[in-house]
């Protein structure tokens, strides 16, 4: 397979990886301890989580997954950070202009010298999704879809999941609302639930797609107001907060975790963050 890369191994000793696998493996997870169970532990520990698209959405899972214990990543994205990226993205000003997936590749194992991190600089595609899954245990799927592209790229991810029976967690950040949707393709779903068909990926807008997926009344309405005042814009791009996609790193972490212990999860789930801290009327 092109493009594939790992991150080198980190120092060795107390200062490093704090000597033998199993030993660091015990002491990094150790405050996880009672609160997750020692079977899921070892199923983190184990797992190959895939994250296709490693900007706003996929890349908040990478650090909270690394922390509970996933020590192997395949990590998919085709983009390097913009300026314009920082504001919401887990990237420092050096990392402008270097691939996404690089960059959280050397987060991962800064944070776990003992981890590995493939990185797939050339993103998700059709030609490539069907190897890409085919050693993944769960998907955590952030691709962009504010672009065709990205939705063929995001119906090529789920129709190669739905054939391999993987399960896929996806997300939808849309101003102060994180909206989670789980696809448990082991149960034989079609690919995004039947809710997008190939057709209507090659013939409809973003927003009509998107629409198809996201229920409207949970668009927030100050995104509405901007979309329909900029965009027809040709340089317009949709506003997106930091603490929208970092919520999707938080639930998605706690998603992998049951799902890799075998217990059931809810097949979508809807959390703003702007209600959530207004008082109740």
């Amino acid at each position: 397979m092109t493009g594939i890369h790992t991150t080198a191994p980190g120092p060795t000793g107390a200062a490093g990886t704090g000597g033998a696998p199993d030993t660091f493996y015990a002491a990094f997870t150790e405050r996880n301890r009672g609160l997750i169970p020692e079977a899921a532990q070892r199923a983190l520990r184990t797992a190959v989580v895939l994250v296709a698209g490693c900007g706003s959405t996929g890349g908040a899972a990478v650090d909270p997954l690394t922390r509970l214990g996933v020590q192997h990543f395949v990590l998919a994205e085709p983009g390097a950070y913009e300026l314009n990226n920082l504001n919401r993205q887990h990237a420092a000003h050096a990392d402008i202009g270097r691939n996404k997936a690089e960059v959280a590749a050397e987060r991962v194992r800064a944070v776990n010298p003992h981890a590995v991190a493939e990185v797939r600089p050339e993103g998700i595609r059709p030609e490539n999704a069907k190897a890409l899954l085919g050693g993944c245990d769960i998907v955590v799927d952030g691709v962009d879809v504010t672009t065709p592209a990205g939705w063929r790229a995001k119906y090529a991810l789920h129709a190669e999941a739905a054939a391999q029976g993987r399960p896929v967690v996806s997300g939808y950040d849309m101003s102060g609302t994180q909206y989670v949707r789980y696809y448990d393709y082991r149960l034989g779903l079609p690919p995004l639930a039947g809710e997008v068909t190939a057709e209507q990926v090659a013939t409809e807008s973003v927003w009509e797609l998107l629409l198809r997926i996201v229920p409207r009344e949970l668009v927030p309405g100050d995104l509405l107001a901007d979309i329909r005042a900029h965009r027809d814009e040709p340089d317009y791009s949709v506003p997106q907060l930091v603490y929208t996609s970092l919520l999707f790193g938080v639930l998605t972490a706690r998603y992998v975790v049951e799902v890799l212990a075998g217990r059931p999860v809810r097949e979508a789930l809807s959390l703003d963050v702007h209600q959530i801290v207004r008082p109740q009327s």
